[in-house]
């Protein structure tokens, strides 16, 4: 009766784990049925080319280069075209004129020139009154002091453009952020398949002992409490591969956000067909690389950058304030050509000059308080990102020595219980222990080799935060001078 039920425990379990490896092939679009392992670039690789949040923040870029055309469109050519007319009155005249005007960029003024005409009868004073073939217009507007190093156009602008460099330090950020959080994602996967391994041959070592213990039982030579006592072991021993298995199609799901199809860009789930045989090597940590490493993490990540780049935008904004503080002294000159009438001069020059002044500037002096204010604090802020990325390297560092240190220790741990578990096979041979003892040294040997696969797996995403605290992986196309 204890065998019946045993074995349909046993076709229970093994009805189970064929069910999940059946679901984890046909609920996901594209699983990988490749035999090659799967290495960590060639998931880098997908990350930087088709992970969506990604593609997403590289347009950045594309939404601050439009801002930037925008902000060019204050100095567009314009054309003006006007015309007048006296329907009623003494006077019958009619008037138009077409004018082409380019701001400039330069000292905020603007050039302009064009065409007017008149027809009929017009004072002698209206300044619209051309002569019979009408008469040319050329001038330009030159502000002396407000205005003149910087308006609100230039600054919109330069800030534009600097919008265009922060795009990059934005991107950058994603980008560090997404690789680490693939590559710690791979390492889970592959600890999780390593663990599944490790389980299923705990499991299969009670397995094959309890046909031996069954054999022995109808000789005699043990107590059927004996074969009871294995079976409940292979029974734990089925619970544990199958919450190993729950883990490792975990991993395989969450790894498949980062993996992804080169052919219609859909997320792949690894199965156990392309875990690799072992992890890869385990560099000793170099104890010198720390200073020089600071070093250029404050040069390469990018929130040193940003900050950089959101005070120059705030220093435009304190330019344009002390410009607001300045009176308006605007200068003009136009001249021009007409023909066709003896009674009007040919040629005309009129220059004119204009000052204008609010008496309290309160709104500007208001701005440029608050501007100092902003200035101040991004000073702050960028003091405190230095230190804070001074802190993040080596708080990364020291995690990579204890997962290098833990890894030595992992090793030897494995070690001694895999000679404990050997002695005891062997006294149990010679009748001088019992299962129970084989059984605990069992467990410790898997317990152990269990914690050096997550001793591997933690070196390597303590490698991953190194690697993102440094900016190692930063691409040269998004590092600014």
């Amino acid at each position: 009766m204890r065998n019946q039920v045993f074995s349909a425990q046993c076709s229970v379990f093994s009805r189970f784990a064929a069910w999940a490896l059946l679901v984890s092939s046909f609920v996901i679009p594209h699983s990988s049925f490749a035999a090659n392992p799967l290495l960590l670039p060639e998931v880098l690789v997908s990350v930087q080319t088709q992970y969506p949040p990604y593609l997403a923040a590289l347009i950045e870029q594309d939404i601050a280069n439009g801002r930037a055309r925008s902000a060019l469109g204050a100095f567009d050519l314009n054309l003006n075209v006007s015309g007048a007319f006296n329907p009623a009155g003494y006077y019958d005249g009619q008037s138009g004129y077409a004018t082409l005007e380019q701001p400039l960029s330069m000292w905020g003024g603007s050039v302009y020139g064009g065409y007017r005409m008149s027809s009929g009868f017009l004072p002698n004073y209206n300044k619209d009154r051309t002569g019979t073939d009408g008469e040319a217009i050329l001038g330009f507007r030159i502000p002396l002091l407000r205005d003149g190093t910087i308006d609100r156009r230039r600054a919109t602008l330069f800030q534009a453009q600097l919008d265009q460099q922060l795009a990059d330090p934005l991107i950058l950020r994603q980008h560090l952020d997404f690789i680490r959080a693939a590559t710690i994602g791979y390492y889970s996967w592959l600890a999780a398949g390593h663990r599944l391994g490790l389980a299923e041959e705990l499991l299969r070592i009670a397995k094959d002992r309890d046909s031996a213990i069954a054999e022995q039982v109808k000789r005699g030579a043990s107590a059927p409490i004996v074969q009871v006592d294995n079976q409940r072991l292979v029974v734990s021993r089925q619970i544990a591969v199958v919450q190993a298995l729950r883990r490792f199609q975990a991993t395989a799901i969450e790894l498949s956000l980062f993996h992804r199809s080169r052919a219609d860009d859909q997320p792949i789930v690894s199965l156990r067909a392309r875990l690799p045989k072992a992890f890869p090597a385990h560099p000793e940590p170099d104890a010198n690389q720390l200073v020089g490493d600071i070093a250029k993490a404050a040069i390469f990540r990018p929130e040193l950058r940003r900050i950089e780049l959101t005070i120059k935008k705030a220093q435009i904004d304190r330019s344009l304030a002390k410009n607001n503080l300045l009176p308006n002294i605007d200068i003009g000159v136009q001249a021009n050509q007409g023909s066709g009438s003896k009674d009007i001069e040919p040629t005309e020059i009129e220059a004119k000059i204009e000052f204008k002044m609010p008496l309290q500037r309160r709104e500007a002096k208001g701005r440029l308080e608050t501007i100092d204010a902003q200035i101040e604090r991004l000073g702050n802020d960028k003091k405190f990102a230095r230190n804070r990325i001074a802190a993040d390297v080596r708080d990364s560092y020291s995690a990579i020595i204890a997962a290098y240190d833990q890894l030595k220790q992992t090793r030897l741990n494995v070690d001694l219980s895999q000679q404990l578990e050997a002695a005891e096979i062997e006294r149990l041979k010679q009748g001088a222990t019992d299962l129970l003892a084989l059984q605990i040294r069992e467990q410790a040997t898997f317990d152990a080799k269990v914690l050096d696969v997550e001793a591997q797996a933690e070196y390597f995403r303590s490698r991953a935060n190194y690697r993102a605290a440094t900016a190692a992986d930063a691409p040269a196309s998004l590092i600014q001078p």
